[in-house]
Order: structure tokens, then sequence, then C-alpha cells
């Protein structure tokens, strides 16, 4: 058991871990900060609800993380935990079409409410597409390099990866189906198929992404085309145009950005947390963060942010194991989308989506399935250290 320890104790990447529980913890001060108003006034609680509820999932969070950390990432592979996972998946995103919450306060069916919490199965898909693809392209590696691959060799993955866009572009959420489009697109850009074949993959799925879509617009073009998202595409083109509708929410989080300066009016402090930017907790936390601690506190949180991608992209680029390779830069890239996304909106580079931000933003789900795909990271990392030492004879 001590041999067991001081092992792990050696590979560990002490690096990665230190700077997500950072941002875990500076998320969680920065939820007590920005929604002890929606807190009081919209929930009818304490100051610090939000603080306590996130608090509770991070607490929870942390047995998924050693999960991820300790287990051998090779054991996410296996096929039959793999089939396990998209049944219970499937149940999810099946379920929400008959219980789902959601759609009148945000424009997006996504969650179940089980009472203490609620789970989003979008943030589940996330990480099931990374796990699904990369054991699956692993696995035909074994009798076939990846190189040759061709995209009817991998007819399945594309099959799973459609059927769930269909149920998430389902609940009208347009923020998840675009991050589970570019997670896979990086998995099997990192498996190590030829351009070749990878432009044929890229071609069969956007041809059945578009007739997807197009079926999705024919169906349900009413419920997607709602007057709220219409309002954010207005917003997006000129919010001022549209301040005392659907511009408020960016007008307020501009405002925001621009009151923090360079070293922010102080933490607490923020003006805009006061009933002014809706749901500041959430996707707009970012703009809390810039108001309180200024462009240094923007910093600090997108310095952690790029350290984790860009020390999972170059975990990718070391190890010779496929699997490893894809997991680390599915995993990275879920997180660097997300964050784009989040940003884009709140700074106005592309419409809002309600996308959260990365460990930062409140939310049960997220962190749960964020912390697993930390831990399965940091699992990768200390395989690559270990291939490393034995590469050079170190053991």
């Amino acid at each position: 058991m001590r041999k067991y320890i001081a092992y792990y104790a050696r590979n560990f990447d002490y690096p990665l871990f230190f700077t997500y529980i950072f941002l875990c913890l500076f998320g969680l001060v920065m939820i007590y900060s920005s929604s002890m108003m929606v807190a009081i006034v919209y929930e009818d609680a304490s100051p610090d609800h939000f603080y306590k509820k996130q608090l509770v999932n991070l607490i929870v969070s942390s047995v998924p993380f050693f999960i991820g950390a300790f287990l051998p990432y090779k054991h996410f592979s296996n096929k039959k935990l793999m089939v396990t996972m998209l049944f219970g998946l499937i149940f999810l995103l099946m379920w929400l079409w008959f219980f789902g919450v959601g759609l009148e306060q945000t424009g997006s069916k996504s969650w179940i409410d089980l009472g203490v919490m609620n789970i989003q199965p979008s943030e589940v898909a996330k990480l099931f597409i990374i796990l699904y693809f990369a054991g699956a392209f692993y696995r035909k590696s074994l009798n076939n390099p990846l190189e040759n691959l061709q995209p009817n060799n991998i007819i399945y993955p594309i099959i799973v990866w459609i059927f769930i866009i269909f149920c998430v572009a389902n609940e009208t959420d347009i923020g998840a189906v675009i991050i589970l489009t570019g997670i896979a697109f990086a998995v099997i850009a990192a498996s190590g198929m030829s351009f070749k074949a990878y432009l044929k993959f890229f071609s069969v799925l956007a041809l059945l992404g578009s007739a997807l879509i197009g079926f999705i617009l024919l169906v349900k073009g009413d419920t997607i085309f709602t007057d709220n998202r219409l309002g954010r595409l207005k917003a997006f083109m000129n919010p001022f145009e549209f301040e005392a509708g659907s511009g408020h929410q960016i007008i307020n989080g501009y405002i925001a950005i621009g009151a923090g300066g360079l070293e922010g009016v102080g933490l607490g402090q923020s003006v805009q947390k006061l009933g002014y930017l809706p749901e500041p907790q959430t996707d707009f936390i970012m703009a809390i963060i810039a108001e309180e601690l200024g462009i240094l506190g923007v910093i600090l949180v997108l310095g952690g942010l790029g350290f984790i991608v860009f020390r999972g992209l170059y975990i990718a680029t070391k190890t010779t194991d496929p699997l490893a390779r894809m997991l680390a830069a599915g995993i990275s890239s879920w997180i660097a989308i997300q964050t784009f996304i989040n940003l884009g909106g709140v700074s106005g580079l592309i419409p809002l989506t309600g996308v959260t931000l990365p460990f930062i933003s409140y939310g049960g789900s997220s962190i749960i399935m964020l912390s697993l795909a930390m831990g399965i990271l940091i699992n990768v990392s200390m395989y690559v250290k270990l291939e490393g030492r034995k590469k050079h004879g170190s053991g």
C-alpha cells in the first residue's frame, strides 16, 4: 500500500491539481459575492444560499475527481462501461422530454429536477462523447492502425453522436450542441486518423448534421426561434438598440466590465449584481469578476483556465498511447470551447447561449462532470510522466 501511494505521489500532476482547486475555490467565493441579491430577492433565502449549494456540489465532486485520478484511465474505455453509460444517458435524455424543467426561465428545457439538485444531461453528454469516441477509436486501433480508419469503420460512434446531438438540440440547448460538436471533432483530430480520412469524416458529419438541423428546424422551428433567442441575435448586432429588452443583459455586462477598470471596485462591492444583471452567478459571473476585481481578476481566471487547456494539449502531444492522447485532447478542448463561448457571449463577440464558465459559474452537474474529467486528465498526466521516466531509464 505504501509503495502504491508513493508511486502516485511521485507521478501526481500537482500544478494541474492545484490550478483546479484554485479555480473551484475562487469560483465559490465569486458565487457567494455575485448571488446574494438573487438569493434574497428571487429565492427568498439567505444571502449564502447559492454558496452553500455550490459548496455541497464541490464536496460531492471530490468523489468523481478522485475516482478519475486514481482509477487507471484505460478502465474508462471499457466497452461494457460505455454501453452502461450510454443507456443511462439515453434514459436521462428521454426523461427530459417528459419531465424536463427550465423552458420558461432559460429558453432551454435542459434540467431534471431531483429536489435536492438539478441534473443537466447535456453536461454528462460532454464527457461521455469524449470517453465513448476515445474508447471506440482506441479499440479499433488494436486491429487496424488509426491512420487507416475510414468513416465507415466507425459508424456506431457517428450514430451515437447524431442521436445525442438530436436529443440535446430537441432541448433547444444550442450552446451544448456547439460544444458537443467541437468535442467530437477534437477527439477525432487527436486520434491519428489521416488528414484525408478526417476530411471524409468531417464531410459525413457535416452532411448528416445539416440534414438533422434541417429536420429539427422544420419540426421545432417555433420552439427554437423563440422571441428570447431572436432577441439575443438582434442584441448581438446592436445591444443598445434593445436596451430595455434583449440587450439589457449584455449592456449591464458591459457596464460591469467597464466599471471594474484595472483593479476593480472591490470584492463584494459590485453594483450590477444588485438586480441589474440577471443570474450573475451563472453565465455572466465573469462580468462580476471584472467589476469587483478588475482586469487583474479576469487575467487570474483566464490564466488558470489557459494553463489547464495548454497543459492538457501538452500531455496529448507527449504520450504515445492513442487513448491517452484522445482523452487529454478531448478534455482540454471541452474546457477551451466552453470558455470561449461563455466569454464570447459576455464580451459580445458571439450571441449569448447561456453556457457557464468552467469551474467558476454556479452549477452542480457542470462541476461534477468537470471534476471527473480533471481527475481523468491528471491520471493521463501521471501515465505520461511514468512513460517518460521509463523511456529515460529512471523507473
